[in-house]
């Protein structure tokens, strides 16, 4: 994977730090995109950590109206990284569904029930740790 040397989404008006999802730089990062839009998650956000961490290059979190739906966009996004030649990601929170973890190496993703990710509000985390 070539490393980004530009954030290239737009800033999300509700938090400082953390990216709106858009274009990224990485065609992992894009399939990921693309499948949770797909999928019809809510509030993605990205955050580009190349270079700051050494767990991945991108951290992306969403979320899911309800256990099914974070349970369903878990799976969709499992199978698109698998047809895509990506191999089979690693996935912790199933079958319970408040938060999964979606593990594909250069990109992590973080799929929440709204309730659950407001407590945990790691996009804050994330942010004020990395884009200062």
């Amino acid at each position: 994977m070539m490393p980004s040397s530009s954030d290239t989404t737009e800033a999300m008006p509700a938090a400082a730090g953390p990216r709106e999802a858009s274009t990224s730089a990485t065609p992992v990062l894009d399939l990921v995109l693309k499948t949770l839009e797909d999928a019809k998650a809510e509030e993605t956000v990205s955050i580009d950590i190349t270079g700051k961490s050494p767990l991945t290059d991108h951290m992306v979190i969403t979320s899911g109206r309800s256990h099914r739906h974070v349970g369903a966009v878990a799976d969709q996004l499992e199978r698109a990284l698998r047809e895509a030649g990506y191999g089979k990601p690693r996935v912790e929170g199933l079958p319970h569904c408040d938060w999964v973890l979606v593990d594909a190496d250069d990109v992590i993703v973080h799929i929440f029930r709204p309730e659950v990710r407001d407590f945990y509000n790691i996009e804050k985390l994330w942010s004020a740790e990395f884009t200062d």
